[in-house]
């Protein structure tokens, strides 16, 4: 009875070996193999075909299994901030339609003698005001001399001029939105502009506000916009 006991517990431990899991060799290591001898109580001498066992050195971790294809790496995301291209600036004043230049010319006038209330007609023969700012506003003129450094608006009247002096830009040509814009770094990409470009936008702001607007990635002082048809759209500040 012990003999079979002992007989049937050396049968059950050659099962075990013979069922350890089998672990992929590390790369580049020879797969070893070894001989199981199976003890049997019909046949005690007999033996298995080898089994291929691994050779795992002391203190390594198995490779872990890699894939048929390297994972393809995610396109970058696209970005909305496109490059804005470079516009063709104009200094032409002749260039400019009838209605544009005549208009152009009424508020440099009207600007140039040193009383804003010299626009009021201009803005009241537009048609629909040229927006002055991104907030309503109760009346136009009082406005504008509360952007002025001085109480009568005079240097508001002096940047109005300035920048209707500058170089100018035709946009949307053949569009609803068709209009000539000064000066033209509303429209122009401030890091593409050259060393004389530099020193007429600095007849308009400070080197301090131009580093702002670099950062920004935008001209963020007065603009103006003129319809071909001659409508005062715009005289405001900002992107």
């Amino acid at each position: 009875m012990r003999d079979d006991w002992i007989k049937g517990l050396a049968g059950a431990a050659t099962i075990l070996l013979l069922t350890l899991p089998v672990r992929a060799a590390p790369a580049g290591k020879p797969v070893e193999t070894q001989t199981i001898i199976v003890p049997s109580g019909q046949d005690e001498g007999a033996t298995v075909a080898e089994h291929a066992m691994p050779s795992i050195p002391s203190g390594e971790t198995p490779a872990a299994a890699t894939p048929d294809q390297a994972p393809v790496a995610a396109p970058a995301p696209a970005t909305d901030n496109a490059a804005k291209p470079v516009p063709t600036v104009e200094y032409d004043f002749s260039k400019l339609p009838d209605p544009v230049k005549q208009l152009r010319e009424k508020i440099m006038a009207a600007a140039a003698t040193g009383e804003p209330e010299k626009l009021r007609p201009i803005i009241q023969g537009n048609g629909e005001p040229p927006q002055l700012s991104l907030n309503d506003i109760d009346d136009p003129i009082t406005y504008l001399k509360s952007q002025s450094g001085d109480p009568e608006g005079r240097e508001i009247l002096a940047i109005l001029i300035e920048v209707l002096d500058a170089g100018y830009v035709h946009v949307g040509a053949g569009t609803p939105d068709e209009m000539y814009i000064w000066p033209y770094f509303a429209e122009y990409p401030v890091d593409k502009l050259t060393p004389p470009q530099l020193v007429e936008l600095f007849r308009l702001i400070y080197a301090g506000d131009y580093e702002d607007m670099k950062n920004e990635g935008a001209y963020l002082f007065y603009r103006v916009g003129i319809t071909p048809k001659g409508e005062w759209k715009y005289f405001i500040a900002g992107d």
